[in-house]
């Protein structure tokens, strides 16, 4: 039946868009301005689209936005759903899949995330070359449809090399600086002790966050390549110096908008 519903929701949005997008864009909190720079916008707020969660977090406006930048055809996500929600995982990744049967071959994450290189600093971007699955559970576990993916997909190269190798040209045109490393997802809602930050910068983590892990495992299982950019908004417990609030990452990320916002932009011209 899972199939069937997201069948559902892709035939629904085929009728209100006159292209098939090939990328997609999911942006974090406080990143949703990309599509300002969308020329031919189609915005579908996802309470109007069948079988789709609604997210309440704040800095998440909750639209599907289609359009063009360059020449391609992108559909990006304007808020994400999180597991700390109460959603389960395939509900999380509901719109990778309903991607897939619009026609997505490559996904962009992002996301504002907390630093545990103590090399970083709050409004750094930093490109995900791997991550770390701290939760339990992932939006594989249950029974498979071979019409979306293998039973057993390889995870080898979660995030793209070529698309890595891509942006890093870019970043160095522009002169936007840029650091790179492993992600953690970690559940959330609550900010990590710093007991849990110190062991997962022991297992090999840069940084960590609530979200970008699900997707990027849904995508790679649906045979998309996948690019992933994350915006340090603080640092994590134990190395930061003030105790954490949402409105500052939220502010954190909105500062560093503007610079990935450019990165993306002459990136997907160049694509």
């Amino acid at each position: 039946m899972f199939y069937e519903k997201v069948k559902e929701t892709a035939d629904y949005i085929k009728k209100y868009i006159s292209e098939e997008p090939t990328i997609g864009i999911i942006l974090g909190s406080g990143l949703g301005s990309l599509v300002d720079i969308m020329e031919n916008k189609k915005i579908i707020a996802y309470n109007e689209i069948p079988n789709f969660p609604v997210s309440q977090v704040a800095g998440h406006a909750g639209n599907l936005v289609f359009g063009r930048i360059g020449n391609q055809n992108i559909v990006a996500m304007q808020g994400r759903f999180h597991y700390y929600e109460g959603f389960e995982m395939k509900q999380v990744t509901y719109p990778i899949f309903v991607m897939k049967l619009l026609g997505v071959k490559q996904l962009i994450v992002t996301n504002a995330c907390g630093g545990i290189n103590k090399s970083f600093k709050p409004g750094d971007l930093m490109l995900l070359t791997d991550f770390i699955n701290s939760v339990s559970v992932n939006p594989l576990i249950g029974t498979n449809d071979e019409r979306f993916g293998t039973r057993f997909p390889d995870m080898s190269e979660p995030y793209n090399k070529e698309l890595i190798k891509k942006a890093k040209d870019i970043a160095d045109s522009l002169g936007i600086p840029y650091q790179q490393g492993i992600y953690t997802f970690f559940q959330g809602p609550y900010y990590e002790t710093a007991a849990e930050i110190a062991a997962f910068g022991r297992m090999g983590s840069d940084a960590i966050g609530m979200s970008t892990v699900p997707e990027t495992i849904a995508a790679n299982y649906l045979s998309m390549k996948v690019l992933g950019i994350a915006c340090i908004t603080n640092m994590a417990t134990g190395i930061a110096e003030r105790k954490h609030s949402h409105e500052e990452v939220v502010r954190v990320a909105n500062e560093s908008s503007e610079k990935l916002c450019s990165w993306l932009k002459k990136l997907l011209i160049n694509w």
